[in-house]
């Protein structure tokens, strides 16, 4: 296995690869190229956003480059070499700013079925022709994309409209949450609703707003996830206590459902700290729901979207506890969609049964660096399941 030096090392001889092959492009102020499609709006100077399209400069099927469902069995250097491929136009506006001509070509972008053939220029270079290291943006906290510039004009062609997302854009009376759960539910992708709520095409018309990219991933997970939850009350319990497992990019999952008439939810990440102790965080709810926004942020959502949609195809309910562990190797954060994904590929395993909530725990912590009295003490949930005391106990 490779250390996270050696990862981090190919990872920055890729990325100055390709920024020294494809120097001449990106040294100009105009570039053309096949857009995955893909779509960015930043969060910071919020309510006033950098929002643009997101263009390589290659042609071809680029579906891969921002489309996370494909990328479950992908090294992170393939996945950084996607994202880094990226050439970011950004422009400045004001979230409310829905309607015109540039932000609906990139509505148009947003929707279509497949890649558009793209062109921008830009107000200056997105990189200079000198000193490429200096471009070089991978650490160990931020995701990683490619060269930014401020755009002057945008257009794409060979645009495909997909017709279910054409449908809740053109309804202006439906809430934004219902909008997100009718996608969900004709099968389109997480990736693609997150990328249309993002730039103001969902909700009721006289409300709609450019939703930070980061927060419309964890809004459309959330959404998601709640309605699941809610759907799956009327389901039979499960019988045995299930866990499944499942590791991928450094990251490792053990998650244990518990059979139970109402629904609980906790998630418990684990990393190494600088000082090579294993740092905590958690967060839990009831049936009653979160009642704060988690300290693990989108990953506490994209992991419920995972567990809630799995209850709902068996047509089952269960209280979950989701452990995920971070080792070293992930040396560059890729997004919450690596959590969603890898929780959906645990799901997918055969469960391994036991009668009791400690037999489970033992074995979920028995390939992780966390002891099941580590994750006993960090657990409400177990405090909580220890504690009820319910009518059939009696």
């Amino acid at each position: 296995m490779s250390t996270p030096a050696e990862i981090k090392r190919r990872l920055e001889q890729n990325w100055l690869e390709f920024l020294k092959a494809n120097s001449a492009k990106l040294s100009m102020d105009s570039l053309d190229g096949s857009s995955p499609p893909s779509v960015f709006v930043g969060r910071y100077g919020y309510p006033k956003v950098r929002v643009g399209p997101m263009i390589p400069p290659v042609h071809g099927d680029t579906t891969a480059y921002d489309k996370s469902e494909m990328w479950v069995g992908k090294s992170l250097e393939e996945i950084a070499n996607f994202r880094l491929s990226l050439v970011r136009g950004v422009s400045s506006l004001s979230v409310g700013q829905t309607e015109g001509r540039y932000i609906e070509q990139l509505q148009e972008l947003a929707m279509s079925e497949r890649p558009a053939e793209s062109e921008a220029t830009f107000e200056k270079r997105p990189l200079a022709d000198t000193d490429l290291a200096r471009e070089l943006r991978l650490n160990s906290e931020a995701a990683p994309f490619g060269p930014a510039a401020p755009i002057k004009t945008f257009k794409a062609s060979s645009l495909s409209a997909d017709q279910k997302i054409e449908a809740a854009f053109y309804d202006g009376d439906m809430k934004a949450a219902d909008a997100v759960i009718e996608l969900y539910e004709k099968g389109v992708e997480s990736s693609r609703i997150h990328r249309v709520l993002s730039v103001g095409m969902l909700g009721v018309k006289k409300n709609r707003k450019l939703v930070p990219t980061r927060w419309s991933i964890t809004a459309t997970d959330d959404m998601i996830s709640a309605r699941l939850v809610k759907q799956n009350e009327t389901n039979a319990e499960i019988t045995f206590h299930e866990v499944r497992q499942f590791s991928h990019l450094g990251n490792y999952y053990s998650v244990i459902l518990v059979p139970d008439s109402v629904w609980s939810f906790e998630m418990i990440e684990s990393w190494y700290a600088g000082d090579g102790k294993m740092a905590v965080g958690a967060d839990y709810e009831d049936a009653r729901g979160l009642d704060h926004y988690p300290s693990i942020a989108g990953a506490y959502f994209a992991a419920r979207l995972a567990v809630a949609e799995h209850l709902s195809k068996r047509n089952r309910k269960s209280a979950a506890l989701v452990l995920r562990e971070i080792h070293p190797e992930y040396v560059m954060p890729v997004g919450v969609w690596q959590i969603r994904e890898g929780v959906r590929e645990a799901m997918k395993k055969p469960a391994a049964n036991f009668d009791s909530l400690e037999s489970a725990l033992a074995f979920a912590c028995s390939t992780m660096s966390q002891s099941k009295t580590e994750i006993t003490r960090h657990s409400q949930m177990c405090r909580s399941l220890r504690s009820q005391t319910r009518i059939t106990d009696f």
